[in-house]
């Protein structure tokens, strides 16, 4: 396996990243070598025996994310642990698409949690982070004492019709790539009218189809308010070949881990690998992980916001199904948006951190 790493010097100057590095080397199937990054940061008092709490990023972004959020929970005694996923970040970047199949993704991270030998974990997972992490729940049980998710899904669809299927795999394979713009109408109207799917197929089909996926510049547009001035001229610019328009720290935090488009496999990938139709890859590893959680009853608890238009409504399912979401606080987080690190980092930690010390 051809596996890339991103230089140290790439990350000297992230702002608002303090946290030092730890890395875990596990093998892969082929015996290689692969590199995975996590931030380990406990409470100001050293406590040996804080609760851990897992954080799992998602797509396209990595533990930069959870800059926000680690300050709440450590002062509030807990050990925080959050790792930059395989593609991502800190971590290494194998070099070809069918090395990111979602069943690597929670090998991989099932390797790394168990040569930690983390335990006593209360899980956090949002976007990819949830769909990863959740696998791991299934697969080391014993390891997890409570579970909080928000904006993510374990996506198992067998009944998707067959014309939804061949609309889907016809516009993936055959239409021009969409435009920035293009993309995020379609996201912005997931819960609009047609079936899901083929408003998600615009983002699979940008991720794949560009080669140098403006990273950066795309988290720049979604986190950070500008004005309609601003936000025009960027998007012009961007239009015209400008990478990164009058890039901010934040989108240099989200560019750092990419030298150059031979590192972006894995946020390219992975959106193709999410299991939204009954063609998909992993379709009987999903099922078996719902009939898992149709009987779990340790803490499950739901926290989405709400304007998020990718994941809207998907925490009905998990408190219909989980007997572990029954009679626990579900939380609304208040204008999070899709990435609730980001816009509400105080509201999150709460759910988490209250839901430690009640159960």
């Amino acid at each position: 396996m051809k596996i890339l790493r991103t230089p140290d010097d790439r990350f000297d100057h992230i702002a608002d990243y303090p946290f030092s590095a730890h890395y875990t080397t596990i093998q892969t199937h082929d015996g290689s070598d692969l590199r995975i990054h996590h931030i380990d940061e406990g409470p100001d008092d050293g406590s040996a025996d804080a609760p851990i709490v897992l954080c799992m990023h998602g797509q396209p972004v990595w533990s930069y994310l959870y800059r926000k959020m680690i300050p709440y929970l450590t002062a509030a005694g807990m050990r925080v642990i959050a790792p930059d996923l395989v593609g991502y970040g800190k971590s290494d970047k194998p070099a070809t698409r069918e090395d990111y199949s979602y069943e690597r993704q929670v090998e991989w991270m099932g390797a790394w949690l168990e040569t930690n030998d983390f335990t006593g974990i209360t899980f956090f997972g949002q976007d990819w982070g949830g769909l990863i992490g959740l696998r791991l729940v299934v697969n080391h049980d014993d390891r997890f004492d409570r579970v909080v998710i928000s904006n993510t899904g374990l996506p198992h669809n067998p009944n998707v019709p067959a014309a939804v299927v061949d609309q889907i795999e016809h516009f993936r394979a055959n239409k021009p790539t969409p435009s920035l713009a293009q993309m995020q109408k379609a996201l912005g109207g997931m819960q609009e009218g047609e079936h899901p799917a083929t408003k998600f197929a615009y983002w699979q089909k940008f991720c794949w189809e560009n080669e140098d996926m403006p990273i950066g510049f795309m988290m720049s547009m979604m986190m950070e308010q500008r004005s309609n001035l601003t936000r025009a001229a960027k998007f012009v610019l961007h239009s015209i070949g400008v990478k990164s328009p009058f890039p901010t720290p934040l989108a240099h935090a989200y560019d750092a881990p990419f030298p150059d488009p031979s590192y972006k496999m894995g946020p390219r990938a992975m959106p193709s690998q999410v299991p939204t139709l009954p063609t998909s890859p992993s379709l009987e590893e999903q099922r078996k992980a719902w009939e898992f959680f149709e009987s779990y009853k340790k803490p499950f608890l739901c926290a989405f916001a709400d304007n998020d238009p990718v994941t809207a409504g998907m925490q009905t399912e998990f408190q219909e199904r989980v007997p572990g979401t029954k009679n626990l606080p579900h939380t609304t987080i208040k204008d999070g948006g899709h990435f609730v690190q980001e816009f509400a980092p105080d509201q999150v930690s709460k759910v988490i951190i209250d839901l430690i010390r009640t159960t």
